[in-house]
């Protein structure tokens, strides 16, 4: 077997980087390794953990233009890679500032409502090693959205982030080199899909990001090694237009939506119901603000989108278009993968005359394509939006919130924007949802429930009586 990893540049189309893949008995020790210094690390005071973890920001920040560089030549583009350690900074602060809350809330004394002389507690135990297995398109942030909860919790994790993104890995690892308690307890490794089912064998529970068809693998592996798994997968996201929506905004809601980051999102806006009295002025402005948005082939600091990280996606993309067209969808703008300098990029893509017929109306896109669909009531969209296997996000736009809100409680997705699209990141430690259908397996990983995940709960149970005899309740 070859073990030698092959990594594209997206923006040249060349192997500039490769890495070997690391073998069974690495990744074997490598667990064992930080289980054996879990448990001093789950047992240390709250306070301590957040010490350390705060002490990682402070080297993610100071290592943060090493990092920007090499997440920006994994993704082609700049400035959501310059972002990247800000996010992960903000997402560790935060979690510091809420875990007590979450933790001190979950906790439970007092005696038995059932048998009032047993007094009753309970222990929180942070599951002992965490394997992450993250996607392509956001590769530093995905790669810890869940780790940095499970880490404050009290578990070790080894994280494999995606092979086709994995130079960033390398200075991040100076940043936790810095930190020795961290080191002890946090290991990024990279690896292919092998890499990925060998931590499986190795760990005590598992997050997965990505697409459906391997989160079934993931799942099933879990399964027979009887572990957890939390599964974020693919999406398939409606919004619906509504006759009273304001146009101007509505439009710009939606392009945003389905084009930001090169619509390489799992809850990018991929299926746009426009109420028919509205659809046409509706489809000429977003032509017209679509022909707006410049690609970054020319300068990554420039530009509003960047290449197609991973090739094989636009293959994709060009055949459910083809595929639409053949159906008698009508192409509006775009359409067609573009080779330049050796990357694939692809311009906004707008659709009319689309059905439920076409596969780009039911499977996952990942592109800035926008087919738009005409509806004549608000309980047809509501229909159509449902008619999906999947179910992670979707958005409302309409007249008054009233209405929105009125039209998305009845979409069968777990985060619901409203008067926009993609707010999803609002709620990261706020609130809780959980994806629908395909779209996901397990607890929520934003809100409160994001650390309690990582928890096994004990129940402590002492009697302030003497126990009771066997003569107490022999037979009549």
């Amino acid at each position: 077997m070859n073990n030698n990893i092959n990594v594209l540049n997206p923006r040249t189309g060349q192997v500039d980087f490769s890495f070997e893949r690391p073998s069974l008995g690495f990744i074997t020790d490598e667990c064992k390794r930080l289980k054996e210094s879990q448990e001093a690390w789950s047992e240390a005071p709250l306070a301590q953990r957040i010490s350390v973890m705060l002490k990682w920001a402070e080297q993610i920040n100071i290592h943060r233009d090493k990092i920007i560089n090499a997440e920006s030549t994994d993704t082609g583009r700049w400035k959501i890679a310059s972002e990247s350690p800000d996010a992960v900074i903000w997402s560790i602060k935060g979690w510091c500032d809420k875990a007590g809350e979450i933790i001190d809330e979950a906790s439970v004394a007092g005696n038995s409502s059932i048998m009032p002389h047993i007094k009753l507690s309970q222990k929180l135990a942070a599951y002992p090693l965490l394997g992450v297995i993250s996607p392509w398109n956001f590769p530093f942030l995905l790669s810890c959205i869940d780790a940095i909860p499970a880490l404050i919790a009290g578990s070790a994790a080894i994280i494999k982030p995606s092979e086709v993104t994995p130079r960033f890995i390398e200075s991040l690892n100076e940043t936790i080199i810095k930190v020795p308690e961290l080191e002890k307890i946090l290991s990024y490794v990279m690896g292919d899909g092998i890499t990925g089912s060998q931590i499986i064998d190795n760990v005590d529970i598992v997050c997965f990001t990505g697409s459906v068809s391997t989160g079934r693998k993931v799942a099933e592996q879990c399964a027979k090694n009887f572990i957890p798994v939390f599964l974020e997968l693919g999406g398939k996201d409606p919004v619906i237009v509504t006759k009273d929506a304001d146009i101007n905004v509505a439009t710009d809601a939606v392009l945003r939506g389905a084009v930001f980051a090169t619509g390489q999102i799992c809850y990018s806006i991929e299926r746009i119901y426009v109420h028919e009295s509205i659809h046409d002025e509706f489809v000429e402005l977003i032509i017209k603000k679509s022909k707006d948005i410049k690609l970054n082939d020319k300068d990554i600091h420039k530009g509003h989108i960047g290449p197609m990280i991973f090739n094989k996606q636009s293959t994709i993309i060009d055949s459910q278009i083809e595929d639409a067209l053949h159906k008698g969808a009508i192409l509006k703008t775009g359409g067609k993968s573009e080779k330049i300098n050796g990357g694939i990029y692809y311009r906004p893509t707008v659709i009319t005359e689309v059905d439920h017929s076409m596969n780009i109306m039911n499977d996952e896109t990942f592109g800035p394509i926008m087919p738009i669909m005409k509806f004549s009531s608000d309980e047809e969209a509501v229909t159509l939006a449902n008619d999906t296997d999947y179910g992670l996000s979707g958005a409302v736009i309409a007249g008054t919130e009233p209405d929105a809100m009125k039209i998305g409680s009845k979409i069968n997705a777990g985060g619901i924007s409203l008067m926009d699209t993609t707010l999803t990141g609002a709620i990261l430690r706020d609130a809780e949802k959980n994806s629908f259908n395909f779209s996901g397996l397990g607890g929520s990983r934003m809100g409160p429930a994001s650390i309690m995940r990582f928890f096994r709960k004990k129940a402590f149970m002492t009697n302030t009586k003497n126990p009771q005899r066997m003569e107490d309740i022999r037979e009549l």
